[in-house]
């Protein structure tokens, strides 16, 4: 029988089958599942470009409408020449030119006549070749805040450049406040009063453009005011497009204030409404004199002029437009009054911290005595006045005492012989220490020096750098004070075991001004409600109209103002005081010292306050951590961004903040830091960090004597439940105090370096100082203050 061999086929090739001829459509589309199917053919891919061609103009034609109808909308209320006018900031940057001269070149450019142009102040100037108008704020050279104020309004900045001198000081830091506290659109023109060469204009326009784009880099043109070509350009630069938005200014309100008068404390302010819609229910902030409830708010039309006669056609009453509703208006209540009787403090009296020097602290008396042969029961040893949750961060000596006798039992005899050597010698053995083994019986042979040796070396000790050196290299560390006890001095610190994760109550111990704030249960979604509301309310006043709005209670001073009055609408809260933290960096140019707790001037959307602000370290990424606790800095340095906290008016908005230090000359403040805000997070804490510093001198393995970190005995045994560290890394304990002199034996978790620093970390929850409205004053006024 002859066998037949069958080869397996290496190629299973499957053909694809064939579609049924009679499927239905829906058929079809459960088969593909939502599946796009594939096309390969040349047509169908010809198609299918033409398609997405077809696509991509007919999305691009649709982005250029949209644009077009956002431009129209967004200028709308510029249409015309008695429309609303375009606000211009005319700002001097040096000493030899003037805001008049340089409104008076760009009116020539339209063949209009500025004669009652004023040096500051207000001046309209309707340029019908653009079909809009200008209303333009003289700023005179020098004064800081009015050129402040009138950015802040203004929907162009307009900056004045000599071609022959170059920006000062005072210039320079204008513009550094300016970059950032917010520019709108910026135009930037050389004086006409300079005329420049035709050789020389070029390098000089191309030196100036440079310096201005340092602060302003969108600018990519400087208009020479002595050419008419660049006159005609500027004023077309003014008046055509869309201003920027300042991002502080979004969704709020403010009128540039054209006429102002004050009658038995009713200030009325007639202006345009500027911004968002403007609700007679909310407050209204004026500059340097704070914030204000609205009366009503009356009409102001414009009079009209017939063309055969230079006087109006009619006088036109003005009528109230809006009344505050008495259920929805906001009130002048800012903070709260504090409960004396429900502000429980647990921190010890005043007449506790007075009589805890005569209250002995030693061992015999808070421990009990153990019987002959037994271990005594451990007790923790609490201060009086600290409550169970103060007492948290006490460790228990158990644990250590057995990682001593353990360890001590790697020693070998030869090692014992050289400690004897060393002045160790047999000291006696208490009942309680039956757990440990020869070596930990050692101790150092102590003997107290007379009262000269001791301040003699503890000078020598004190003075091996200078301060400023110290404060550099070892930060938060202080000396123990000799003439006041340290249990005393440092009565208010606690020991934590570990800063970043152990918990620390946010309500404990809080201080008056406490009583006083709002807290938000969720500030983002109490921000969301409130510019929801602030939207869809009924009966506020569109941007572009003209009105008269009567605030009432308004001191007369506020009447007597410096161009420009500027009223700032407020949003529903923005009055209430809270906890403000910003996000700060110290400006690369000033030079000075900027401690924690000195008076600066914040400056912040439309608000000027004068503050004390503490500062704290930010953490990476900006979140709270597991225990929101944070680092105290007693500098603002530079190169780092840190925190500053201080109590203040809600804000709302990623607001942009200045920090301003004042100086002799009132209209020449320096600038120290600029940031933002962050949030007003009231739970957060700052715990300031001191460092008491002990040297280790004596000795021995993981067991040390260490001197000057006390000075007495009660001392040793008050901080004796918190922990040590060194500088090396290495983490221990106070055993007992040795001697009057505040010399402490301490055990470690290795062998130490007689080298080493011995470090004890206390902390303390810091608090900033009340908010002020910051007042303008004289440079004499604010001489005799400083003095003071």
């Amino acid at each position: 029988m002859v066998e037949t061999h069958h080869h397996r086929a290496t190629l299973k090739q499957q053909n694809k089958p064939f579609k049924s001829k009679h499927a239905t459509k829906s058929s079809l589309k459960e088969i593909a599942k939502g599946r796009i199917p594939k096309t390969s053919t040349k047509a169908a891919l010809t198609s299918n470009a033409a398609q997405s061609r077809l696509n991509r103009r007919n999305n691009a034609k649709q982005g250029q409408t949209k644009k077009r109808q956002a431009l129209v909308s967004a200028t709308r209320i510029f249409n015309g020449v008695d429309g609303t006018p375009r606000i211009v900031a005319v700002i001097p940057l040096s000493e030899d030119v003037d805001a008049r001269s340089t409104v008076s070149a760009l009116a020539e450019a339209l063949d209009a006549a500025a004669d009652d142009c004023p040096e500051t102040g207000l001046w309209k100037l309707k340029t019908e070749r653009f079909k809009t108008s200008l209303q333009f704020i003289n700023v005179a050279y020098g004064n800081m805040y009015t050129a402040l104020d009138a950015c802040k309004a203004a929907d162009y900045v307009l900056f004045v450049l000599s071609s022959s001198v170059e920006v000062e000081e005072w210039g320079d830091s204008l513009l550094r406040i300016l970059q950032a506290q917010g520019l709108s659109d910026v135009v930037t023109v050389v004086s006409a009063d300079s005329s420049l060469d035709s050789k020389s204009r070029p390098g000089i326009l191309k030196s100036l453009l440079s310096f201005i784009q340092y602060f302003v880099p969108t600018q990519t043109k400087i208009f020479d005011l002595h050419t008419g070509s660049d006159r005609l350009n500027a004023v077309r630069a003014l008046s055509e497009g869309k201003p920027a938005e300042v991002r502080w200014r979004e969704g709020r309100a403010w009128i540039l204030g054209e006429n102002v008068q004050w009658a038995d404390g009713t200030l009325s302010v007639t202006g345009v409404v500027r911004g968002a819609q403007l609700s007679a229910n909310r407050l209204v902030h004026i500059p340097n004199h704070g914030d204000f409830q609205i009366s009503k708010i009356l009409s102001a039309p414009l009079q009209k002029y017939s063309k055969l006669s230079m006087f109006p056609s009619m006088e036109v009453e003005p009528t109230v437009l809006a009344e505050p509703d008495a259920s929805d208006a906001d009130s002048l209540v800012s903070s709260n009054d504090p409960d004396d009787l429900d502000n429980e403090q647990t921190w010890p009296t005043e007449e506790e911290m007075q009589g805890r020097d005569n209250v002995p602290l030693s061992v015999d008396e808070t421990l009990p005595e153990a019987t002959i042969g037994t271990t005594p029961k451990t007790v923790k040893r609490i201060p009086k006045g600290m409550s169970e949750y103060q007492a948290a961060w006490i460790i228990d000596e158990d644990d250590d005492e057995n990682d001593e006798g353990a360890d001590a039992d790697d020693g070998s005899e030869a090692e014992m012989q050289e400690v004897e050597d060393e002045e160790m010698v047999d000291m006696p053995v208490h009942d309680d220490d039956e757990g440990m083994d020869l070596e930990s019986r050692k101790n150092v042979a102590f003997q107290d020096l007379d009262a000269e040796e001791e301040e003699k070396q503890l000078e020598t000790w004190r003075t091996r750098e200078r301060e400023e050196e110290d404060d550099l290299a070892f930060p938060d560390e202080i000396d123990t004070p000799k003439e006041i006890s340290a249990r005393v001095r440092f009565q208010r610190y606690r020991g934590m075991r570990s800063f970043r994760t152990s918990p620390w109550d946010p309500y404990e111990n809080l201080p008056r001004d406490y009583a006083r704030i709002f807290q938000f249960e969720d500030f983002k979604r109490t921000e969301r409600g409130v510019r929801r509301r602030a939207e869809q309310e009924r009966g506020g006043l569109e941007p572009g109209m003209r009105v008269t709005v009567l605030i009432q209670e308004v001191p007369q001073e506020a009447a007597n103002y410096k161009s420009p009055f500027v009223l700032f609408a407020l949003l529903q809260h923005e009055h209430k005081k809270t906890v403000l933290n910003f996000t700060v960096q110290r400006n690369t140019e000033y030079e000075g010292s900027v401690r924690s707790k000195d008076s600066l001037i914040l400056c912040v959307g439309p608000r000027r306050l004068r503050i004390n602000p503490i500062y704290s370290q930010h953490s990476r990424g900006g979140g709270k951590g597991p225990n929101n606790v944070h680092k105290f800095e007693r500098f603002l340095r530079h190169g780092v961004t840190s925190i500053a906290t201080t109590y203040g008016p809600v804000v709302f908005g990623n607001q942009p903040c200045v920090l301003l230090k004042e100086t002799t000359n009132a209209q020449a403040p320096q600038l120290v830091a600029m940031g933002s805000f962050m949030n007003p997070d009231t739970t957060r804490v700052i715990a300031k960090r001191i460092i008491l510093t002990g040297h280790p001198f004596k000795v021995h393995k993981k067991t040390a004597t260490v001197r000057y970190m006390f000075f007495n005995s009660d001392d040793v045994h008050y901080f004796k439940p918190i922990q040590l560290h060194t500088k090396l890394g290495r983490t221990g304990h106070i055993r007992e105090s040795l001697g009057t002199h505040g010399y402490l034996k301490a055990h470690f978790d290795g062998p130490i370096n007689q080298m080493d620093t011995v470090c004890m970390s206390l902390y303390k929850r810091m608090y900033p100082k009340w908010a002020e409205l910051w007042k303008e004053m004289h440079d004499a006024q604010k001489l005799d203050a400083m003095e003071e």
